[in-house]
């Protein structure tokens, strides 16, 4: 009798387990069905998504983001601590969605390793789909894929995508920020995403303690949810998330060339985690500013009349925000932001 060749030998044997994939989908199966909603078309395991948009707009705009994790997820592996890293991948898309006024719909993953270690993935994509059932958003679909050959052994990388959505006219996109406009900060939570490659350079010859490592692991902060009543109340004219690029690059983009802003240093104190980065990198007020978010991660752009009730609303929300300058009238077309005093 001839014995039936397994399909999958040769493909194992270059590498990838299709068994250990759909082990996968199984563990992760109902932390992703928790993320649905009535809009989620049921199709799991399907070869793509459905979400009916939601018909109470009169004019809805579509809203896409793309967006990774970067360098830190090598760190997170390093330390054994990859139990957060989904909310890092979620919050990178949606933070950037957020600052044109949209509310996420839904969210897709893209996982890629060298060989799949089932349990390990089954975390990450937990991690990324309690982080959409966090602020309402859909985990609708993703794909996993092995690559022995391209990412080294034991390595792995994550991609996002989110969809949102807006009322047309309420697109917020800068063009009633004004001179004279406030600029409120808020909170970070640690470098967020931004920055590894420089932090893992820096680690691989100083050690630091177990409260600076917590705040460098710590996973960004997820804003929409915290914004939801600011943005309602048409109370904000602008945002931008600082990502890649620091306070220094991204502040600029959330306004016209005809505007500048002006940031005030010693309105805030440089959290710990950024002090030590500084120090131990050896880092300029120039060169910090430009990687880290040195603490804030969002900015607002306010109405000046509007100040103390924002503020309100995001201490009830239990967010740390304050002000930290004002928007100008641009003097040089080369210069979008000046900063003044120094870091703290």
């Amino acid at each position: 009798m001839t014995k039936k060749r397994n399909t999958t030998d040769a493909y194992a044997k270059a590498g990838v387990d299709i068994n250990a994939g759909n082990e996968l989908v199984k563990k992760i199966s109902a932390s992703v069905k928790e993320t649905h909603n009535p809009n989620v078309i049921k199709n799991f395991g399907g070869f793509a998504g459905l979400y009916k948009i939601p018909n109470n707009l009169k004019s809805p705009m579509l809203v896409a983001c793309t967006d990774g994790v970067g360098t830190k997820v090598a760190l997170a592996q390093q330390y054994n601590k990859l139990q957060d890293i989904g909310q890092d991948l979620v919050a990178m898309c949606i933070n950037d969605m957020v600052t044109m006024g949209a509310k996420p719909l839904y969210f897709l993953d893209y996982y890629a390793t060298s060989k799949l270690e089932v349990n390990e993935a089954a975390l990450v994509i937990k991690s990324i789909a309690k982080a959409c059932k966090k602020i309402n958003c859909a985990l609708l679909g993703g794909e996993t894929a092995e690559m022995p050959g391209h990412y080294r052994k034991g390595q792995f990388d994550l991609a996002g995508f989110a969809t949102g959505i807006v009322e047309k006219d309420k697109v917020i996109d800068g063009k009633t920020i004004k001179p004279g406009y406030s600029i409120i900060a808020l909170e970070s939570s640690g470098p967020h995403s931004n920055g590894y490659s420089l932090i893992r350079k820096i680690l691989k010859k100083h050690m630091p303690s177990k409260q600076i490592l917590n705040s460098l692991l710590a996973p960004t902060l997820l804003y929409p949810t915290l914004l939801e009543k600011i943005i309602r109340r048409d109370l904000v004219a602008g945002m931008a998330n600082i990502t890649g690029g620091g306070l220094t690059e991204n502040i600029p983009r959330a306004f016209s060339e005809k505007l500048m802003a002006s940031i005030d240093l010693s309105t805030w104190r440089l959290p710990a985690c950024f002090q030590w980065l500084q120090e131990k990198g050896r880092l300029t007020n120039d060169e910090i500013l430009r990687t880290f978010n040195c603490g804030i991660g969002m900015v607002l752009f306010i109405n000046p009349v509007f100040e103390e009730r924002v503020l309100s609303i995001l201490k009830k929300e239990h967010l740390y925000a304050f002000k930290i300058g004002q928007v100008l009238k641009r003097i040089n077309k080369d210069v979008p932001i000046v900063y003044s005093n120094q870091l703290r």
